[in-house]
């Protein structure tokens, strides 16, 4: 009894002592305590990091407390650099003090801030390491002079559409001693004024980014002078590239990406590219006048390439030759992506069977790759990963190989390829379920020339006509031929019945 009666009253008191709890807790939502403030100020700002941008400035403005700790705890900014942004900026600043990326973005109809906002940037942002510039045309060579002189640990910079021209640029590759990533864009005021050749400074850059210049040629000093570049990307940039990569190559001991898009470029250009001995990353886009020679050079100069992207551009100078070239040099090859080159098995087997580490594979806009090619790449590309296959004239008999072939295949996508139907990748998801099929703009399925486990569910549309442009009438046709439902026979009776001048499907 006495044992009973303590347990008794243990119960009770415990009951007591959490209706208490509750009490208490009940007595402070009365109070309006605020049980926020135990959470320590790191731990709120990691909590706020996790949001997204709107709920973020959402939650600034719950209290003076949480405004502050949010202010605190960013670390990136994006503004619209118009130019009544000035009047504010500082106060701004002052509230996200530990910022170290920041853009500044404005529309080209409209006024950007000017160089005195570019100076309190510098002057307030201790801490800025990024720093991205975009139609900020009111930009002037002054302006970014003072701002290089003011600013901090800044290494990466990005400027696209502004006003300052070449002697901005080399303000800021001789003053900001850690910059290593400089990214230039359709930059206004390289066109105007004298020309200024572009220095390597301090001569850190590691990633060099042109694009869309009308003189990049001015560049040559800063490419030639930057021992330590990694990176170099070159898009839709005016002149002849084949004297300047002859130049350049040579003190690039250090390259390991080179892009390459929409260039003067021909096989002396590739040629030349053929001396950086460690490249791992190639890509030569749109460039008509490359042919077998200029790729072969690459491919015995550039043993170590990873990824190689090609695009012939349908010009028809890049074939078999260049890939077998390819094939015998680049061993250690990951990544293949072929573009509008008429390759056949004659390079494919070899390229398959040497290069045992290719795990993602893209060929586009190429009229010679079809069931044949598929089925020997299937048999040999034993490591590879993704399979993407785009315009090209593969049909549902070579889709069968994706069954049982490509033993470490995960995801294949077939886009716009025209005899390829939806039936044979439902077939194909069936025996493999392990593997992510994606078709694009696929025609329906044939009656004919599928696997054997396909059955036919709908009519083949003649070439030239999809599914989006059919009219009602051959909508309601197919929908007879693919199930004669009731619906369907209705719908073309009212068509047929419209043809022949009645008003309305009720009068039918």
């Amino acid at each position: 009894m006495g044992q009973g009666t303590s347990s008794v009253a243990c119960a009770g008191s415990g009951q007591q002592q959490a209706q208490g709890e509750y009490q208490e807790v009940d007595q402070n939502k009365i109070q309006g305590k605020d049980f926020t403030l135990q959470v320590p100020d790191e731990c709120l700002s990691c909590i706020f990091e996790k949001l997204s941008s709107v709920d973020r400035k959402s939650c600034s403005l719950v209290c003076k407390r949480w405004h502050w700790v949010e202010g605190q705890g960013r670390q990136r900014l994006s503004l619209f650099a118009q130019e009544n942004l000035l009047t504010a900026l500082s106060k701004l600043l002052s509230r996200f003090e530990h910022v170290t990326k920041l853009a500044l973005k404005c529309d080209k109809k409209l006024t950007s801030v000017d160089d005195k906002a570019l100076f309190i940037i510098g002057r307030d942002c201790r801490q800025l390491k990024k720093l991205k510039l975009k139609g900020c045309k009111q930009l002037t060579d002054d302006g970014m002079e003072i701002f290089a002189r003011v600013c901090g640990p800044l290494k990466k910079i990005s400027c696209g559409s502004c006003g300052f021209g070449a002697r901005g640029l080399n303000s800021v590759l001789q003053h900001c001693l850690n910059l290593e990533d400089l990214t230039v864009k359709r930059l206004k005021g390289l066109y105007e004024g004298p020309s200024e050749l572009i220095r390597p400074g301090c001569g850190k850059i590691r990633r060099l980014c042109l694009k869309e210049l009308y003189n990049a040629q001015l560049f040559g000093p800063l490419l030639a002078g930057s021992k330590h570049l990694n990176t170099l990307m070159l898009s839709k940039n005016s002149g002849n590239w084949d004297n300047l990569l002859d130049i350049i190559t040579e003190h690039l001991p250090e390259l390991v990406e080179l892009h390459m898009e929409k260039l003067q470029l021909s096989d002396g250009g590739l040629q030349s590219v053929a001396r950086c001995k460690n490249l791992e990353v190639l890509y030569v886009l749109k460039a008509p006048e490359c042919t077998n020679a200029g790729l072969s050079a690459v491919a015995t100069g550039c043993r170590r390439l990873r990824k190689l992207h090609v695009d012939g551009w349908k010009a028809g100078r890049v074939g078999d030759e260049g890939l077998l070239s390819v094939a015998r040099a680049c061993k250690d090859l990951q990544e293949l992506v072929l573009i509008g080159l008429n390759a056949t098995v004659i390079s494919f087997s070899p390229l398959a069977t040497s290069c045992h580490g290719l795990e993602r594979l893209a060929l586009c806009n190429s009229d010679t790759f079809g069931d044949p090619e598929l089925s020997c790449i299937a048999e040999k590309c034993q490591s590879l990963k993704k399979l993407c296959i785009k315009s090209c004239p593969i049909s549902d008999q070579g889709m069968e190989v994706l069954a049982t072939g490509f033993p470490n295949l995960i995801k294949v996508k077939i886009k716009k390829c025209r005899d390829v139907t939806s039936a044979s990748v439902d077939w194909l998801q069936t025996n493999r379920k392990s593997l992510i099929v994606t078709l694009d703009d696929a025609l329906p399925s044939t009656t004919t020339d599928l696997p054997r486990a396909v059955q036919p569910g709908t009519h083949r549309a003649p070439r030239g006509s999809t599914p989006q442009n059919r009219s009602p009438l051959a909508k309601a046709r197919l929908a007879i031929v693919a199930g004669g439902s009731f619906v369907a026979c209705t719908l073309l009776r009212w068509s047929s019945t419209s043809g022949s001048g009645s008003s309305s499907p009720a009068g039918a």
